[in-house]
């Protein structure tokens, strides 16, 4: 005798979710084929799709996902797919969310992270969508700041916690009964006398709920300098998983931690900055979906910090992003809604930095006036720059060098060839040999000026020497950078120069 096939069960949550939105069952199909146009999915879905779904099927792939999402953008909360009754599935939005509260931005940042750094691999597949960047940037431009980021210690059994505050996990605080401050008590393991003085044994991981101290932050703020410096030096891909553990085992049980209002601020401050450096060096290794879903979690990060500053330096690396896949409008786009969100208060060499990344959207699509204007603006805006400025760390790098580079870029995509060797000469002389992939890629743009030109032994001798800087790096864009300059290379095959690139370049 054969066994019946299990019964369905009816969809109950995803029909009381269908009628409180107001939908029909083919509105609905029609949605979620359009949010899936967003991310590149052609999706196929009718009105009898939705039936099958309330009887109890399951959707797969990223499709619950989605289907969440048209429900969240409709009702104005965040739902997930198990709240529709639906399974778990690819995170094909997961990271893209703009959070509507301080701690759903921890849940999402740290659900991202724990991703990334385990041996689930679907982020990484994910492929980057340009229509993905609207809604973020509109919130973060509109967007309130957030009232309170403090998190209290657990209360006492019985009592219960302020409203708005989440409580620290694991029943351990920092008031009493909980551990006190690192630094000021026991730790996990107790006290041991040392003559007259006692020394709190080290901890080995942070508890769960502990106090966070200024001295936790500056810990933060200088791994990023180390990861900074790496990555300048070596790649994105030579430490970019060590980075991302290190915000899943310190940063995230910070974030969960006890902090008041002040450190709170900071302490969201010092995670945008890392979470924007894992996406920099994703997007370094060509994890595109993936950066781009770093650099959406770092805004909502900088906003609880309340530094708008910040947020606007987060989309100009999501611009550079859309700059380098082609998408020049949608560059220009984000570096104005950054030079909105800042005003003119900021100090010059951000306005500097600003006008400089929009004008490199204007050049990729061939708008000469749009981009020589902001080029402009972007060269006044140094030159009343001083010493004397307090500016943020994050823009330090910001210089004549680094302008001259961004002229060069600009030049090169306009096929303004004797400017762009003009300013890409000016930029390698200025630049420190520490930034060796932005050294690399000036010298690419300058080989290419100089094949503009009709250069074809210095193009090639140039091409020779940014391809064994590629070679010792962990970057694939180094390596696309030296591959485009190749295939500008193939009408002159056959010269003897480019023949004597290619046997360079074969040994590498």
């Amino acid at each position: 005798m054969t066994e019946r096939p299990p019964q369905r069960i009816p969809n109950r949550q995803l029909a009381a979710l269908i009628a409180e939105a107001g939908f029909s069952n083919a509105g609905l199909a029609r949605r979620v084929d359009q949010l899936g146009l967003e991310h590149g999915l052609d999706l196929r879905y009718d009105k009898t799709s939705v039936t099958r779904w309330l009887r109890g099927q399951q959707p797969r792939g990223t499709t619950p996902a989605l289907i969440a999402e048209v429900f969240t953008r409709r009702l104005g909360r965040r739902l997930s797919a198990q709240d529709l009754g639906l399974d778990a599935c690819a995170p094909v939005y997961a990271g893209l969310e703009f959070a509507a509260s301080p701690a759903e931005a921890i849940d999402i940042v740290s659900g991202l992270w724990r991703k990334d750094s385990g041996s689930h691999t679907e982020l990484r597949k994910i492929a980057f969508t340009p229509a993905g960047l609207v809604v973020p940037s509109r919130d973060w431009l509109i967007g309130r700041a957030d009232d309170r980021v403090a998190r209290t210690p657990n209360p006492p059994p019985g009592a219960a916690a302020p409203p708005g505050v989440p409580a620290a996990p694991g029943g351990q605080g920092a008031g009493p009964g909980g551990p006190p401050p690192a630094g000021e008590g026991a730790g996990r393991g107790g006290e041991r006398p040392t003559g007259r003085t006692l020394v709190p044994r080290q901890r080995a991981e942070r508890a769960p709920g502990s106090r966070v101290s200024m001295g936790d932050i500056a810990a933060l703020r200088s791994v990023g300098e180390l990861f900074r410096t790496l990555d300048h030096a070596y790649g994105g891909g030579h430490a970019r998983q060590a980075l991302v553990r290190y915000l899943e085992h310190e940063a995230e049980p910070m974030l969960r931690g006890t902090y008041g209002e002040t450190t709170g601020r900071r302490l969201f401050g010092a995670a945008a900055d890392l979470t924007r450096l894992a996406g920099w060096t994703s997007y370094d290794i060509a994890a595109h979906g993936l950066a781009q879903r770093y650099y959406v979690q770092a805004l909502r990060l900088a906003q609880a910090a309340g530094d708008r500053a910040y947020g606007s330096y987060v989309l100009v690396t999501m611009s550079r992003q859309a700059v380098y896949l082609g998408h020049g409008r949608e560059a220009v786009q984000l570096a104005r809604v950054a030079q909105q969100g800042v005003g003119s208060g900021a100090p010059p060499v951000v306005q500097s930095l600003l006008h400089a990344v929009e004008a490199r959207g204007h050049a990729v699509l061939g708008e000469v006036r749009a981009c020589s204007a902001s080029l402009a603006r972007a060269e006044r805006a140094l030159e009343t720059a001083r010493p004397s400025d307090d500016v943020p760390y994050w823009i330090r790098f910001f210089d004549e060098a680094e302008l001259a580079d961004e002229f060069a870029h600009c030049h090169r995509d306009l096929q303004q060839w004797r400017a762009a060797a003009q300013h890409a000469e000016r930029s390698l002389q200025l630049r420190p040999p520490a930034y060796a992939r932005s050294r690399l890629f000036c010298r690419v743009v300058l080989a290419a000026a100089r094949l503009g030109l009709g250069e074809l032994e210095q193009a090639c001798a140039l091409g020779a020497e940014a391809a064994q800087a590629a070679a010792e790096m962990r970057s694939v864009r180094a390596v696309e950078y030296v591959r485009e300059f190749e295939r500008r290379l193939d009408p002159y095959r056959d010269a003897a120069a480019v023949r004597g690139y290619r046997e360079k370049v074969a040994v590498l």
